[in-house]
């Protein structure tokens, strides 16, 4: 009879955010370096108490949440090379982010930021930025983006740029550069400055393939036989050449008929 007030065990399974909460206190108790998080419904850093403080972390793994705003505390994780904050609700970042010392690669795409703070290219040592699929463009850039001299891969796909700023051109050991999807008009002619640079993304971008923008016809031309040839073509002195008579005869750009207004980044 003694077991009759006991309170009974419950049968209800854990939710993910006690998950979340074991996973923190298993790193913990086990000094893990690797943090993965992701997928567990969490919406607020105050839902993971103590994380601010495991100066251990050097992988955090965030992704696929409901995060909307990342706390400056994020970089006293001083020994962090790795953060995922990919597929969130984060509309703007901190500019504490970009003095953290070991961070090496940033993946920030599928998120609603429509600008980046003042002083974000500041990171020392990023090699990897993913800024995909959010809503930014060539006026919301920080002066200092480019000049993250230790990038090797930038990733702006699905954004809003027409243009790309010339100092894109100071990106010295760029290898990998994505710009599909956006509304470009142009590309800069400093691109083919980077030497190092091995892949350029430009397809999808509608203006490219409008016959009546005759700027960029080579472009096309050289995109369809291969990649390769683009990068070719625009180290070129002919692209130059090109560059300059658009330049000095510049036009109002053809019209942007590719429409955006029910992107995943644009819903509120």
């Amino acid at each position: 009879m003694n077991g009759i007030n006991q309170t009974p065990v419950s049968c209800i399974p854990v939710g993910k955010m006690s998950k979340a909460k074991k996973v923190l206190d298993e790193a913990r108790e086990l000094q893990n370096s690797e943090l993965d998080l992701a997928d567990k419904n969490i919406p607020t850093f105050e839902e993971l108490p103590g994380l601010l403080y495991m100066v251990n972390v050097t992988r955090l793994t965030l992704s696929h949440n409901k995060i909307q705003s990342v706390p400056p505390g994020l970089a006293n994780l001083v020994n962090l090379e790795i953060l995922n904050l990919f597929n969130n609700q984060i509309t703007e970042l901190p500019i504490s982010l970009s003095q953290m010392p070991k961070l090496r690669i940033l993946n920030v795409g599928m998120n609603k930021l429509d600008a980046l703070p003042r002083g974000f290219g500041a990171f020392p040592v990023l090699e990897v930025l993913d800024l995909t699929y959010n809503n930014l463009n060539e006026k919301n850039l920080p002066g200092n983006f480019f000049m993250m001299e230790t990038l090797r891969a930038l990733y702006l796909a699905d954004n809003d740029f027409e243009y790309l700023p010339p100092e894109v051109g100071n990106l010295k050991n760029l290898q990998i550069l994505v710009l599909r999807e956006n509304d470009l008009i142009e590309l800069p002619r400093e691109i083919g400055d980077l030497n190092r640079l091995r892949e350029l993304h430009i397809q999808g971008n509608p203006v490219f393939r409008m016959e009546f923008n005759p700027w960029v016809t080579p472009i096309g031309d050289q995109l369809q036989v291969g990649i390769s040839h683009v990068m070719d073509y625009i180290r070129s002195e002919t692209y130059k050449y090109v560059y300059n008579r658009h330049q000095s005869a510049k036009g109002p750009p053809p019209e942007i008929e590719n429409d955006k207004s029910k992107k995943i980044s644009r819903l509120r």
